[in-house]
């Protein structure tokens, strides 16, 4: 079974889970977005966006082009796979919370104990037996040109 890894400065935690929702507060507008995700799995398992939810709109955070209004939430849908997602951890802004499945959602510092206040916190599908291998850098770079999310 794979499973959804997160991974700081050397500490990889793995949770038992095939879909996730990651969900922040955008630190400008405080405006709450969240995302839902599925684990692939396959010879190069992949991050796999299912939807997106922005609670508003504002300076710098428009919806995508394709987004309905659904009971005042923008929700959309993309088209996008990734080998990870990398997450700016900061006192500065409001933290990352993670939802795995349908159970209760927690900021990252709650699945990262001793989660430095300053950080990046990596993302990546990974199996009980190669918790610690997130794709390298080269792989992953394009996360860090999402078109989706990461607007805090």
């Amino acid at each position: 079974m794979i499973g959804l890894c997160l991974s700081v400065l050397g500490t990889t935690v793995l949770l038992p889970v095939s879909v996730f929702t990651l969900s922040w507060q955008h630190s400008i507008e405080k405006t709450q977005w969240e995302e839902r995700w599925r684990i692939e799995e396959g010879e190069s398992p992949q991050l796999v966006f299912v939807e997106g939810r922005i609670h508003g709109s504002g300076a710098g955070m428009e919806p995508p082009p394709r987004a309905k209004r659904e009971n005042g939430v923008w929700v959309y849908e993309e088209a996008l796979r990734l080998p990870a997602l990398h997450l700016a951890h900061s006192p500065f802004a409001s933290p990352y919370r993670l939802c795995p499945g349908d159970e209760a959602c927690h900021a990252l510092e709650v699945w990262l104990p001793g989660l430095p206040e300053i950080g990046e916190v990596e993302l990546f599908p990974c199996s009980p037996s190669s918790p610690s291998s997130p794709p390298s850098a080269a792989e992953s770079a394009g996360s860090m040109e999402r078109k989706v999310s990461a607007k805090r």
